[in-house]
């Protein structure tokens, strides 16, 4: 029985360390997330994951959402159709280019009527400071320099910059007629780009609560400009997805290129 017992306790203690391996290895194998801090959103909370690879580049940019965010979201009421919550950068891990991030609830819509005149959301990746998005307006002396066309090379092939896209406190939206939404079918996602003087100054990924609450999981591919304004990592695709395990929502911006 001693003997038995001799020869047993180095095999269970082999078996502990090849579980022990695999599982470091698997922990090892994950690339690493950088968070920012949450931020309160309907009965949920929103926030900035950033992933990296092993060389510390940047592969995704998300806006993560609980499941209970998509809860309790105010209406619109009066004068007030628009709800903005502004998201952190987090303040460690690889730098984006990402300034901050602003989560637009639209519990109507907005404009062009019958088109993007659904509840959704709008998510803007700002590559200017929150400052500087603040000072965004199209009103006064500065209106035809803060409505100035973008260069064509600023401008995916096939997109349009109509100037009644012009928000304040945000800027212009470049628009793609290739979307389905643009063909009579509903809104579900596509892809923005936001310009101000001139410049490319967000990229913004645009959804439907319908489609959001469908718990999709969808990656596209995104139409890039020839150039960019700023220095950056910009998106190549976009995915929407939901984690069943983790009951939370993503929208990212991914497969990130560098452009100087």
């Amino acid at each position: 029985m001693k003997t038995a017992l001799r020869l047993f306790r180095p095999t269970r203690s082999i078996y502990t360390f090849a579980l022990l391996s695999l599982a470091s290895a698997a922990i090892a194998a994950d690339p690493p997330g950088f968070t920012g801090t949450s931020v309160a959103v309907g009965n949920g909370t929103a926030r900035v994951v950033v992933m990296a690879n092993d060389g510390n580049d940047p592969e995704s940019v998300s806006v993560v959402l609980t499941e209970d965010a998509l809860l309790g979201l105010p209406e619109a009421h009066g004068d007030k159709s628009v709800w903005e919550f502004e998201l952190p950068m987090p303040d460690a891990g690889p730098q984006t280019g990402y300034n901050h991030v602003v989560l637009d609830w639209n519990p109507a819509g907005h404009i062009p009527e019958g088109v993007y005149s659904v509840p959704h959301f709008d998510v803007h990746f700002y590559l200017i400071s929150n400052d500087e998005r603040e000072a965004i307006t199209f009103h006064g002396d500065d209106r035809d320099l803060a409505m100035a066309a973008p260069d064509p090379e600023l401008v995916p092939d096939g997109y349009i910059v109509p100037p009644d896209t012009a928000v304040e406190r945000m800027g212009m939206h470049g628009l793609d007629p290739a979307g389905s939404e643009f063909q009579g079918q509903p809104f579900s996602h596509n892809f923005i780009y936001g310009y101000y003087k001139g410049e490319l100054m967000f990229v913004e990924p645009m959804l439907s609560l319908a489609f959001l609450q469908s718990r999709p999981e969808v990656t596209s591919p995104v139409k890039k400009p020839r150039r960019y304004s700023y220095p950056a990592w910009y998106p190549a695709t976009y995915r929407i997805g939901f984690d069943t395990g983790k009951g939370e929502y993503t929208i990212a911006i991914q497969d990130l290129e560098r452009f100087d």
